[in-house]
């Protein structure tokens, strides 16, 4: 049986990159150097529909609510996001979403009548989500999306903490600092650099200058 015929609980996340000095895989602002809190994400039922043998397998689109996501045919009217990547296991623990990335969705474990691949359970995971029409808040720039990327801009949310906000000035706080580049160190940003972000991966450092 297919795993979105059981109702599964997924919590959607506009996750926002790890800034400061840094910002954590979650939105909100951080102390300089050291990962911050998390916003706060509510749980939200997922309604059962019959797409494809794994529940928000990748390639697979799911439809917007307020109140809950459901898993629709990607050629439907009610396609809103595309799966880019699918994990198991949590955000903290497993393999990072895709740079573009605008949200993730969080599926949390259920023991259904019927599931996925008949062993009766819908393991905890994570669906990384693009929207299929923009705006993209993942994108470079974006002001948001569950990771910082070189071309994000940033704002200071208070002592030593900042936040993404969009670089064309359209969010509701207009960006100070813009990350350039990124580098295994801060010994290899630039010198025009005004401001270090933490990005993680290979590369974790980001060199951030005025903008």
């Amino acid at each position: 049986m297919r795993a979105r015929r059981s109702a599964a609980v997924l919590c959607a996340a506009l996750l926002a990159g790890w800034l400061t000095g840094c910002q954590s895989p979650s939105a909100g602002g951080e102390e300089a150097g050291r990962p911050g809190g998390r916003s706060p994400v509510s749980p939200v039922p997922l309604r059962p529909s019959g797409y494809g043998a794994v529940f928000l397998a990748v390639d697979e689109c799911s439809s917007f609510g307020r109140t809950s996501f459901t898993e629709v045919p990607c050629a439907g009217e009610r396609a809103a996001a595309r799966v880019v990547a699918r994990h198991d296991g949590t955000v903290d623990d497993g393999p990072r979403c895709p740079a573009t990335t605008d949200f993730v969705l969080h599926i949390s474990q259920q023991r259904p009548a019927s599931d996925e691949d008949g062993d009766g359970a819908v393991p905890r995971g994570y669906a990384c989500m693009r929207n299929l029409q923009p705006p993209h808040p993942g994108d470079p720039g974006g002001g948001g999306g569950p990771r910082t990327i070189v071309g994000d801009c940033v704002y200071s949310s208070g002592e030593d903490q900042v936040r993404e906000t969009a670089c064309d000035g359209s969010g509701k706080r207009k960006p100070q600092y813009k990350v350039a580049k990124a580098v295994s160190s801060r010994s290899q940003c630039p010198a025009s650099t005004a401001l270090y972000v933490r990005l993680g991966g290979d590369t974790p450092v980001g060199c951030a200058r005025p903008v």
